[in-house]
C-alpha cells in the first residue's frame, strides 16, 4: 500500500460523493453494503490489475481496450506504447474512463483525466521517478523497452466500487502473497 493517510482520505471523499451523485439505479446496487472503504479498496487491488480503457476518437466515437494498470497513491497508473491509438486518443482528448473487473464478485469503474507521467517529447512528470521505480521493480529490468512505454496516471473525478461480498474479498486479499 503506497497511499498516505491525506490520499486514503481524499480517495474515500471522492468514493463517497461519486456514490451521492449517481443514479437511483446503481445507488440501489452500490450500497454501503456492497462496496469497500478507500483503506479496503487499496488493499484488494494490489499489483497490476487488468484495466479496460475507454477513450474517444476525433469523430467522438468510443473506444475499450485493455492495459495493465497499477493504483499508486490512490489513482490507476498504466502503460501503453506510444504509437497506440489509445495514446493518440489521450493526447488529444485526455479524459477517460477505467473499469476493473473481478467477475461478478468486484468492480471498479473510474472516470477522470489522464496526465501523461514520461512523455517521450519532453520532461517527464514530478511523480515519475518514483512511479518508474515501482513499475521497474514489478515488472523487472529487462521486461521491455523502458523508453517505448508511455504512462498515463488517471486524475478520478468519479469512481465507484461494488463487491458483492466484501467480507470475502478482503480475506482472501489477506491470505494473497504480498506484491505491493
Amino acid at each position: 500500500m503506497y497511499e498516505t493517510e491525506p490520499e486514503l482520505q481524499a480517495l474515500q471523499t471522492l468514493i463517497d460523493t461519486s456514490r451521492g451523485r449517481a443514479t437511483a439505479h446503481l445507488q440501489s446496487i452500490i450500497t454501503g453494503e456492497r462496496s469497500l472503504t478507500a483503506e479496503q479498496l487499496v488493499g484488494v487491488l494490489t499489483g497490476m490489475c487488468v484495466l479496460v480503457l475507454s477513450t474517444v476518437t476525433a469523430k467522438g466515437e468510443p473506444r475499450v481496450s485493455a492495459v495493465d494498470g497499477h493504483l499508486l497513491h490512490g489513482r490507476w497508473v498504466f502503460g501503453t506504447s506510444p504509437g497506440a491509438a489509445k495514446a493518440r486518443h489521450l493526447r488529444a482528448r485526455p479524459a477517460a474512463s477505467v473499469a476493473h473487473l473481478r467477475g461478478e464478485d468486484l468492480g471498479v469503474f473510474v472516470h477522470g483525466v489522464v496526465e501523461n507521467l514520461n512523455p517521450v517529447d519532453g520532461p517527464g512528470h514530478p511523480d515519475w521517478p518514483a512511479t518508474h521505480e515501482y513499475l521497474h521493480a514489478f515488472y523487472g529490468g529487462g521486461s521491455f523497452d523502458w523508453s517505448d512505454v508511455v504512462y498515463y496516471r488517471l486524475r478520478p473525478t468519479w469512481m465507484t466500487v461494488y463487491a458483492a461480498d466484501p467480507d470475502r474479498l478482503l480475506s482472501e486479499a489477506a491470505r494473497a502473497p504480498a506484491d505491493r
